[in-house]
């Protein structure tokens, strides 16, 4: 079997591994698809997640001296795809050929637990590339929710990758007036075409600047940029007492951040959302796995379309050339798709 490995910052290679035994209560899914998440992943690819550094302690919800990850990294990748091709005895569902999605890393086949996929499966006829975007729908759905959004809102979602256009798809679906930021020419246009009343080039000025000269500033904005220059614009953005959505995967110090401006004087609201839970305010009714059925049921529905965000399909085999591809040139790529040939 072929895993991608992460060697260290900047080396990737795609490895052999052992076939896990079929465990009772399991089953087999051999891998078709398998997205790359162009942030979280990135830091591991050059060196800059935190848990490579830092040890984190669950119990006291803190970042400790120590290491929660280390080289090589095997497997990483939360964006996969696959059929079922055997079934422990004790296992009903999900039948065997079963389209399936879920969590299980850049390999080729994974052995799971049956109850991990139920309601994972794809109906009958869905592409199956549309698995590939459960969970980051979930995500950008997760901010939406923590946006708290209602009917004619004016809001601004800074940074239009995959996960900042689907968050501009749910904004619309959920009521919300949206201004997508981004500096990119080609995702300003699949912004609008997802239903962004406004596009804003961010190269060409301030955002905040241009939002007020039309109204009194946005009610909310959502931060998918990773940037902290980024989230200060997004600050700067919002009406007082605005709510920012800090969403974006922030790395090393927060240069370029400066609270004692904007969000000083305009008590602005800035809320974390983050894929381990839901807003705090919505876990009595909402956890991640309603995220992610939801989303789908979107995909399904027809109310989300993800055939415009894959970008590149490209086999495992050149699984090394395609890290240096989205690290070198990220305006290029914008959802990259592993497959994965028959092992030989």
């Amino acid at each position: 079997m072929h895993v991608i490995t992460i060697q260290g910052p900047g080396v990737v290679r795609v490895e052999r591994e052992q076939a896990a035994a079929l465990e009772p209560g399991c089953v087999r899914v051999r891998t078709i698809y398998s997205g790359v998440s162009a942030g979280t992943e990135l830091t591991a690819y050059r060196g800059t997640n935190p848990y490579l550094t830092k040890k984190w302690d669950n119990e006291r919800r803190l970042f400790v001296d120590g290491q929660t990850h280390a080289y090589p990294l095997a497997g990483w990748g939360y964006q996969e795809v696959g059929e079922v091709v055997e079934a422990a005895p004790d296992v009903a569902a999900p039948a065997l050929g079963s389209l399936v999605w879920g969590i299980w890393g850049h390999r080729r086949e994974a052995v799971l637990p049956a109850a991990k996929l139920a309601g994972h499966e794809l109906p009958p006829g869905a592409d199956p590339l549309t698995g590939v975007f459960a969970r980051v729908g979930a995500i950008a759905l997760n901010a939406v929710h923590a946006a708290d959004l209602h009917l004619g809102d004016e809001v601004a979602i800074f940074g239009q990758g995959v996960i900042g256009l689907l968050a501009t798809r749910l904004a619309v679906l959920s009521g919300a007036r949206v201004l997508a930021a981004d500096a990119i020419p080609d995702r300003l246009e699949l912004a609008r075409r997802y239903g962004a009343a406004e596009t804003f080039d961010v190269r060409e000025g301030s955002a905040a600047e241009f939002l007020r000269k039309k109204c009194a500033g946005a009610d909310a904005v959502i931060e998918l940029s990773g940037n902290h220059a980024g989230l200060h614009e997004a600050i700067r953005t919002v009406v007082r007492g605005g709510r920012v959505v800090a969403a974006g995967f922030y790395q090393g110090e927060g240069l370029g951040l400066r609270l004692g401006e904007e969000f000083h004087h305009n008590q602005v609201q800035l809320v974390s959302s983050q894929i381990g839970g839901v807003a705090t305010w919505l876990a009595h009714r909402w956890d991640v796995e309603r995220l992610q059925r939801t989303f789908m049921g979107l995909v399904h529905g027809g109310d989300v379309d993800t055939a415009p965000l894959t970008s590149h399909v490209v086999d495992i085999a050149d699984a090394a050339g395609a890290y240096d591809l989205i690290d070198r040139h990220p305006a290029e790529v914008l959802q990259l798709v592993f497959t994965f040939k028959e092992p030989e």
